[in-house]
């Protein structure tokens, strides 16, 4: 098991040298055959986790975890969303398990669905927001510019490569006049740190946030309405491969077009493995869940589907 964590540029250069000779071809899934004479397909595995959204990271060690006690050598590679579908599209990464369409990835699909497959949707309902504190005076975004004041006159984002980031500064900001407050762009881990901070001081606070997150069962927060529609409908989370990978790997591919996880269970399994153990390895807390859940881990054994 191995996770990288590398950012930019430097990440860039890394991923397209580290990972051409793991993916493509010398990639393709193996047959070996295990004591009692079975043969079982095995290979080398590269999944893209986008930074900071936790739901992608949690699934990815899921897969990860379930896949390797089948035989499958797994490598998690941490980055920008852009770098991961670039990746997806050369063939220097085989999987990405947090695509959010038809809205927030859209620009990448466009730029790269012809050279990548997609296996399946793994949740729905997915949503963008500006959430702010249970509190607040308001209730909408249109009320958040006249308001501006009672937040700092601040929206607290993630980091500038995300779709949310994208959207709120090319539709949210202009649809409902927010030019005049200073959208912050930093990462997911700095909005959290912002949010907890607003909370436990009892101020008003005002983020880019998405359903899901753990953070809705662990802080009194609401979203505020979108009457514009400017973050776009609900969204479906799927799993996408790099061109091939159906071919080469069917029962991964298999796996992943019917794999699902409920509203319920992925909430548990963010506040679990990222909350209530934030200090420890999320591999290791991932982990644990499972096993707490061997009905979820089931739904990634090749056997089972």
């Amino acid at each position: 098991m191995m996770i990288r964590k590398k950012a930019g540029a430097a990440l860039t250069a890394a991923l397209a040298m580290s990972l051409l000779a793991a993916c493509g071809d010398d990639n393709a899934a193996d047959e070996t055959t295990d004591a009692g004479g079975e043969t079982a397909a095995t290979g080398e595995i590269s999944i893209g986790v986008p930074a900071g959204w936790d739901e992608g990271v949690v699934v990815s060690h899921m897969a990860e975890i379930a896949l390797e006690e089948q035989g499958y050598d797994v490598e998690l590679v941490n980055g920008e969303i852009g770098v991961i579908f670039t990746g997806l599209s050369t063939g220097d990464m085989d999987l990405l398990l947090d695509a959010w369409l038809p809205v927030t990835h859209a620009t990448y699909l466009e730029k790269y669905g012809d050279d990548i497959e997609e296996l399946g949707t793994w949740y729905e309902e997915a949503k963008l927001a500006l959430t702010v504190n249970g509190d607040a005076p308001i209730q909408s975004i249109d009320e958040l510019a006249d308001s501006a004041d009672e937040f700092n006159n601040e929206i607290i984002g993630i980091d500038g490569g995300a779709g949310i980031t994208r959207i709120t500064q090319e539709e949210v900001i202009p649809t409902y006049g927010l030019e005049g407050m200073d959208f912050k762009i930093s990462s997911t881990a700095a909005m959290l740190a912002e949010l907890e901070g607003a909370m436990n001081e009892g101020r008003n606070i005002v983020v880019t946030l998405w359903s899901p997150h753990w953070a809705y069962g662990a802080y009194d927060i609401r979203d505020l309405e979108d009457p514009e529609g400017a973050y776009g409908a609900a969204e479906d989370i799927k799993s996408f491969g790099r061109s091939g990978f159906m071919d080469d790997y069917p029962e991964v591919a298999e796996v992943l077009s019917n794999f699902t996880l409920s509203d319920e269970e992925l909430s548990d399994l963010e506040n679990y493995a990222l909350n209530e153990n934030a200090d420890r390895d999320t591999a290791e807390t991932v982990g644990e869940w499972l096993d707490e859940n061997p009905d979820v881990k089931d739904r990634f054994t090749i056997d089972a589907n």
